[in-house]
């Protein structure tokens, strides 16, 4: 009988960075690997992904990554994994991988190991049967998965509704759930994100309606903001437009190549004469889609508002409608937006939160999945902590033992051995990846902390010259500010800096020996810092330059 493992690398009490691990004897299989977007005080950062250290150290053992679909919360994270283990084999549907080999060529990132999968096709790896199973989600081939194992299966849920309308790519299988709940389940990772939400999820998931509204208010311009992988979505919004016999532009290079790749591949039914090019932007009834990227979210919307897309400017007359929900960090930025547009007497039209859903579970979907696979152990998944709790809660309305539900954080280690729990306590260590650009480098707490530093207080920059061969000053030291106080007003500070900094710098040159920078700028540091906090109650970034010259 075997050794189970399951944990989180991210994605518990959290949203996005979605990255699970379960761990059987000596091999690894892990599900999504996400990032999530930052904070508005995350000052440079572009996203965030998880620390995959423990891949790193244990990649002989990893017989898997397996992408459930390709939203940036549960793949995003997948470029930067390839950067530091090329070889590992990535699985995913045909929609998801090809979402995945753009982004790796657009990094120029290469990948040895990619692999294709078809839904409802039983993989065999190393001796372990996984089988694909297709939810109902926004994207096409979203998949769930089912790891088999001595003690039953391992079944990983995520971003899924019910809704029996939804057809082809988006269909749920219903009857292979069950068929895999009548064969015995030891553990069930099923998403959070809506647990707070009572009924199904159907029909708030859908938008035609608020598309249709907004079509019918004006006959002008309007330009709607999309994220191009929720491609159910813009089926949505092209069936409405083409009722109104509207023409429209799409926006973003990514964007079209999606559009173009999912009429090709019949994931969207769109007639390709609707679509027209950058000569009908201006054009009165033209409807323009925006495209969003993960990197800067709502970032195409900015450019527009401030002038800067080279395509399109913004005219009173507009209408700006926002079809993605407000994701958690970025309230105030899209709050912003919505005033600055309004401001230019843009009309704004955003979905509420109370009448319009994304594609995910609510509390009957989340029992509805629960009765089908039956598990002997729950383990709720992707959501912050209190949404966690409240999936634990609605497992146990429909009568699931408490010491049964398993409510974690990322790198708790769940250990099931022989089919029954064991409770050990470990630890797997994690932590967050900050990414500024195309790079895997970590900018690091230190440096966000500087960052947040030169955003409230500013920088003060000291520079002096020292004799190197007398150890004297040869002018007083400079003060520099930016972002600190206003000069001209405030000449008495920058001249006791001056002095200060002069008293300093002459006091440790000239004590005897080799000059001691460090302590030099140490003392300069601290000095200033405690007179800046008495006058002006704030502390700037401090930085001492000293250059020494030889004077002939």
């Amino acid at each position: 009988m075997s050794k189970i493992k399951i944990f989180a690398l991210g994605g518990l009490n959290e949203n996005g960075k979605n990255m699970y691990v379960v761990e059987v004897d000596e091999n690894i299989f892990v599900f999504d690997a996400g990032l999530k977007y930052p904070t508005t005080n995350m000052l440079g950062v572009d996203y965030i992904i998880p620390k995959f250290d423990y891949l790193i150290k244990n990649k002989d053992k990893v017989r898997g990554l397996f992408l459930s679909h390709g939203h940036e919360g549960n793949m995003g994270a997948v470029p930067d994994i390839l950067k530091e283990i090329p070889g590992l084999p990535v699985y995913a549907t045909k929609f998801t991988m090809r979402l995945l080999k753009e982004e790796l060529e657009r990094q120029k990132i290469k990948a040895t190991n990619l692999k294709e999968i078809r839904p409802h096709s039983k993989l065999d790896i190393k001796g372990f049967a996984i089988f694909p199973i297709t939810v109902t989600h926004s994207m096409p081939e979203t998949t769930a998965y089912v790891l088999y194992t001595e003690n039953g299966a391992i079944v990983y849920a995520t971003d899924f509704v019910f809704d029996s309308t939804m057809l082809g790519a988006y269909k749920t299988d219903i009857g292979k759930l069950a068929y895999v709940g009548k064969q015995g389940v030891l553990c069930l990772l099923q998403e959070s994100e809506y647990a707070y939400r009572e009924g199904h999820t159907s029909p708030k998931h859908r938008i035609s309606k608020a598309v249709w509204d907004v079509l019918n208010e004006t006959d002008n311009r309007i330009i709607i903001s999309v994220f191009p992988t929720h491609v159910y979505r813009l089926q949505e919004i092209f069936d409405q437009i083409k009722r109104k016999r509207r023409k429209v532009v799409l926006l973003g290079k990514k964007l079209q190549d999606i559009v173009n790749y999912s009429i090709e591949e019949g994931y969207l039914n769109i007639d390709k004469d609707s679509i027209g090019d950058l000569s009908n932007i201006n054009d009165k009834d033209i409807v323009v889609i925006v495209a969003e990227a993960k990197e800067k979210c709502y970032n195409s919307l900015e450019k527009i508002l401030t002038g800067y897309d080279k395509f399109i400017k913004i005219k009173p007359t507009d209408t700006v409608f926002i079809s993605e929900p407000v994701y958690s960090g970025n309230e105030k930025k899209i709050a912003k937006i919505m005033d600055d547009f309004a401001r230019l007497g843009v009309n704004v039209v955003s979905l509420s939160g109370k009448t319009h859903a994304s594609h995910h579970a609510s509390q009957e979907d989340l029992m509805q999945m629960l009765n089908l696979m039956n598990p002997k152990y729950y383990f709720p998944i992707k959501g912050e902590y209190r949404y966690l709790y409240m999936n634990a809660t609605v497992a146990e309305q429909i009568g699931m033992d408490k010491d049964n539900i398993l409510l974690k954080l990322n790198g708790d280690v769940v250990t099931f051995q022989n089919g029954k729990l064991v409770d050990n306590k470990e630890k797997v260590e994690v932590d967050e990846i900050l990414i500024d650009g195309n790079t895997s480098d970590d900018i690091g707490e230190l440096v966000l902390k500087d960052r947040e530093l030169l955003s409230k207080s500013g920088i003060v920059i000291v520079s002096a010259t020292l004799d190197k061969k007398t150890k004297k000053l040869l002018a007083n030291p400079q003060i520099l500010t930016r972002g600190f106080i206003y000069v001209k007003d405030n000449l008495e500070i920058v001249e006791r800096s001056e002095e200060i900094s002069k008293e300093v710098i002459e006091e440790i040159a000239n004590s005897g020996g080799k000059v001691d920078f460090a302590k030099i700028k140490q003392k300069v540091r601290e000095s200033l810092g405690d007179y800046f906090n008495k006058e002006t109650g704030s502390i700037p970034m401090i930085i001492t330059v000293i250059l020494e010259i030889w004077q002939f």
